[in-house]
């Protein structure tokens, strides 16, 4: 499990602090960037910023503990992961990254940012639809067929 931790925490700050804290702020502070003026309200990125960061820590855990992996295609997790944020919703890493991004967005005063998110948006569900599905599919079978028939893509069930 250790090595799993440590390969889990490699990736998180090189991959996703590129994707996500490295590349926004080379987008927000380029030059000629358009920035609104938010004033004290520029604050309110704070609001999806913390969920989404927290989100991406619970799923980086569950991803090590649980599934005995890492979210990288190249060192996946053993052992399918259904559990915390993932019992309510199939993709809570790339929805918590998103709400970061979104939150970066308001918090930087950056416009740009928001299309970077809708960008990555797209991109992980093409990602999402054109291999990783097919490729848990293969990997956990059955099991992932009933996890895919009850668990959602994007729009989480809650625990009601």
């Amino acid at each position: 499990m250790r090595g799993a931790i440590v390969r889990t925490a490699l990736f998180a700050i090189i991959f996703m602090g590129t994707v996500l804290v490295y590349v926004p702020y080379v987008l927000a502070s380029g030059p000629g960037t358009a920035h609104w003026t938010l004033g004290l309200w520029r604050y309110v990125g704070l609001l999806p910023l913390a969920p989404g960061i927290a989100g991406i820590g619970r799923c980086l855990r569950d991803f090590a503990v649980v599934g005995r992996g890492t979210p990288a295609p190249f060192d996946p997790p053993r052992e399918l992961v259904a559990t915390g944020l993932y019992r309510w919703v199939r993709n809570p890493m790339y929805l918590s990254a998103l709400l970061l991004l979104v939150g970066e967005a308001i918090l930087l005063e950056a416009p740009v940012l928001l299309r970077y998110a809708a960008a990555f948006f797209l991109a992980t569900h093409l990602f999402v639809v054109l291999y990783e599905e097919p490729a848990l599919q293969r990997k956990f079978g059955e099991s992932y067929d009933r996890y895919r028939a009850t668990v959602p893509r994007w729009l989480a069930r809650g625990p009601w």
